[in-house]
């Protein structure tokens, strides 16, 4: 007898998806805001990519092992996914709360560690809570509800870059050279990752496994080397289209972490007319938070044009959209460090937005039909090794690239960033437009 999961009303779905908010805030103070403390700590610019492979690192280990171990857990109490990402909600908002108060740089890198193990902590479990709680009609809505508020959470984190330097009394430092404001995005971060996701734990209860499911539960040991014999065999069985996306996603990715790392010392330089990023550099802190700004306007464009493009990725063909995409964000990054108006600057990058959105869900559309449905979740585990593989290869390769190709200028990573771009987008029609049924149910969102 099959089991057929309970209609969830709207506003359930919404209750569900709330923590999703907080995590993303989290991560896009991680990409926006914690290379600017290693610089206010003092840090050389060709040494960020090795600085932030904790990223990388933890996205391709925590995963594949917090996912496997929370589909063989059951407690009648606890339930299966709530123990794994309300304690990495709960370490997540110890380390922002902690990051401000770094008074050295190793306290910070250490810490970024801690901080990306326990963002993956959250989120695997959490993207599996919601699959396990809606029934395939609802999945749609499920989907869209988390893409909301990881547009939201992301939008929020880079824009709070710049409105904390808005309040007067948050422009000062302590004294360990970074400014308030830094202390203010931070601590708020840490209230909204774990109230959110409390929300959603105390809001959504799980539903308990049958009999059966519990008995099979309980017949199988599970080690630190399953989910990588798994993925193992996954591998050895992988569809062509999927090793097609993995090259897409080689330079798309590695671009995207180059571009993460470096806009923000671009724009310091081509805008505000400064390569001097110490802490006491007023104009350096200005920098930081337009950058914020502008990440944050890129993510509401992402919001506004993400599911128009899933939409006619599927009636017009993702292949030749997502290659469109890729060719809009290249011009972009090409484009905006000839920009010296900090105003003018938002028009080029309305492009990078629409790409974003289109990495966001579009590359799922061109291998869902590939994958059988009986191994979808190690093959989505696969897709998340793809996207930080070229993460960390980038931050392994990049420093020494940046310091003796590069000649040690920013704006020309972005250049760099913006051929692999390029590159990314020539490899995308390559690849097989495989065209999903009207109820596949496509994944919106991505991350380490």
């Amino acid at each position: 007898m099959t089991f057929k999961k309970p209609t969830l009303t709207f506003w359930q779905i919404i209750n569900m998806n709330v923590g999703f908010f907080g995590i993303q805030y989290s991560f896009a103070l991680q990409q926006n805001a914690v290379n600017p403390i290693y610089k206010f700590l003092g840090a050389q610019n060709g040494d960020l990519p090795l600085l932030q492979i904790a990223g990388p690192v933890t996205g391709l280990l925590i995963q594949p092992i917090i996912g496997a171990m929370s589909d063989k857990t059951w407690h009648p109490r606890w339930g299966r996914r709530k123990p794994y990402f309300l304690v990495g909600a709960l370490f997540c908002s110890i380390c922002l709360f902690l990051f401000p108060f770094s008074q050295a740089l190793w306290m910070a890198v250490g810490l970024l560690w801690i901080l990306d193990a326990a963002n993956n902590t959250a989120m695997e479990p959490y993207r599996a809570f919601v699959a396990d709680k809606l029934s395939p009609e609802q999945q749609p809505t499920g989907f869209l509800a988390q893409s909301f508020f990881t547009g939201f959470g992301q939008t929020l984190g880079t824009l709070s870059l710049f409105l904390f330097q808005l309040i007067p009394f948050l422009t000062k430092e302590n004294s360990n050279g970074i400014p308030y404001w830094v202390y203010a995005s931070f601590f708020f971060g840490a209230f909204c990752s774990i109230t959110s996701v409390l929300w959603s734990n105390k809001t959504t209860p799980e539903i308990p496994p049958t009999d059966a499911e519990l008995a099979e539960l309980r017949s199988k040991k599970i080690s630190l080397s399953t989910p990588f014999i798994e993925i193992i065999h996954a591998i050895k069985d992988m569809p062509a289209n999927m090793w097609g996306l993995f090259f897409v996603y080689l330079f798309q990715w590695f671009a995207l972490k180059c571009y993460w790392d470096f806009k923000d010392l671009t724009i310091a330089k081509t805008i505000f007319n400064t390569t001097d990023s110490s802490a006491a550099n007023k104009v350096y802190q200005e920098a930081v938070g337009w950058g914020g700004l502008i990440s944050g306007w890129t993510n509401i464009i992402t919001f506004l044009s993400a599911f128009a493009l899933v939409w006619f990725a599927k009636k017009k063909g993702a292949k030749m959209v997502h290659c469109i995409c890729l060719l809009l964000a290249s011009l972009a990054l090409f484009t905006f460090p000839h920009i010296a108006d900090r105003y003018l600057v938002f028009i080029p990058l309305i492009g990078f937005g629409i790409a974003w959105a289109s990495m966001m869900g579009v590359p799922y559309l061109l291998i869902v039909n590939d994958i059988p449905k009986s191994r979808y979740g190690v093959y989505m585990g696969i897709i998340n090794m793809m996207i930080v593989l070229p993460m960390l290869v980038y931050s392994l390769s990049f420093g020494f690239i940046f310091n003796n190709f590069l000649d040690k200028e920013p704006v020309n990573a972005i250049y760099f960033a913006a051929t692999f771009l390029l590159i990314a987008s020539a490899l995308t029609l390559r690849m097989k437009n495989n065209k999903p049924s009207e109820d596949a149910v496509i994944p919106m969102g991505a991350g380490h």
